[in-house]
């Protein structure tokens, strides 16, 4: 078998089919800026409010706004270390630091989520007088520093996972301050505490509904899976209907980072090895048609049966 190896990369292919993975970092890293800076400002703001009228609801939700700090600053992380070069330790660089933060992202979220709903639980049981002018005014603020922190992210949230984490994030503290804007309306045109803890419980249901598919999607890049959108069949069927492929086998597709996908496969052909240009060609194909921009092809002319060590014939 290994006279009968021969790798074909569409590197050249990398660096022009997947601009747009190598554009992103410039974008991201003036939006992570802004996001970061504006949501620090209001948690500082938020506990001079919650000092200044003794909310501790205020102080608590405080609390939960420095975990998208936190969040952001995960996804800004793994944003930079995506776009620095390989080494001879880390072959791939650090593009599957971008997976590991949307999953650190998606946990996070599930945790704040948990800490939400204990709160909103032991409301219920122990109501508390509401602030509700201090619990409009800071909301509201919370709406607008939220909703145009996650419109930063809008665009780019629709082709990377990381992004998206930053993006659902910002999104569903956005939905948890007009849900406060709510209650605080209702607080005060009522003077009925209990309408705090229902807003909030139902706040949570909806984001915990809204966020499950991140959770998901982070887990499934995590163990390596097939990525949505990319049909192992339809590849499979692709590579066996090129000039000369008798049978193809070890077929492995697997996300790199949040953006990029690379793929490893053994072709039999008998005739012999077909050239540079078939290996170029294959790789153009499967980044066009499939969004596969990393390809190794090892051809295989039969001389040595791979299919009995591997057991993965197609």
């Amino acid at each position: 078998m290994g006279a009968h190896h021969d790798h074909g990369h569409g590197h050249e292919h990398d660096h022009t089919g997947h601009g747009h993975s190598h554009a992103l970092p410039a974008s991201p890293n003036r939006a992570f800026a802004i996001a970061v800076f504006l949501n620090a400002g209001f948690v500082v703001a938020e506990v001079a409010a919650g000092l200044v009228s003794g909310s501790m609801a205020l102080i608590a939700d405080a609390g939960h706004n420095l975990s998208d700090v936190l969040s952001l600053l995960i996804a800004w992380g793994a944003s930079v270390l995506a776009s620095r070069p390989p080494s001879e330790r880390y072959t791939y660089g650090f593009k599957s630091s971008s997976i590991l933060a949307a999953l650190a992202n998606a946990s996070l979220l599930w945790v704040a989520l948990g800490a939400i709903l204990i709160e909103t639980v032991r409301r219920f049981f122990e109501p508390s007088p509401v602030h509700g002018t201090a619990m409009i005014v800071v909301a509201a603020l919370g709406i607008a520093i939220n909703g145009l922190s996650a419109l930063l992210f809008a665009r780019g949230s629709k082709s990377d996972l990381n992004l998206r984490a930053a993006f659902l994030h910002l999104m569903a503290d956005a939905a948890v301050s007009v849900g406060v804007v709510m209650a605080g309306v209702l607080v005060l045109w009522t003077g009925e505490s209990l309408f705090d803890p229902l807003a909030s419980l139902l706040i949570t249901a909806v984001i915990a509904w809204g966020s499950w598919g991140l959770l998901r999607d982070s887990l499934r890049m995590g163990m390596l899976a097939v990525p949505d959108g990319i049909d192992h069949d339809a590849v499979a069927r692709h590579l066996a209907s090129r000039e000369g492929v008798r049978a193809i086998h070890d077929l492995h597709i697997w996300p790199m980072s949040t953006t990029e996908t690379a793929l490893t496969a053994h072709l039999l052909i008998p005739a012999g090895h077909p050239g540079d240009a078939f290996l170029r060609d294959l790789a153009h194909d499967l980044d066009h048609r499939f969004g596969i921009g990393h390809v190794t092809i090892q051809i295989e002319t039969g001389e040595a049966d791979c299919t009995l060590e591997h057991h993965s014939a197609i």
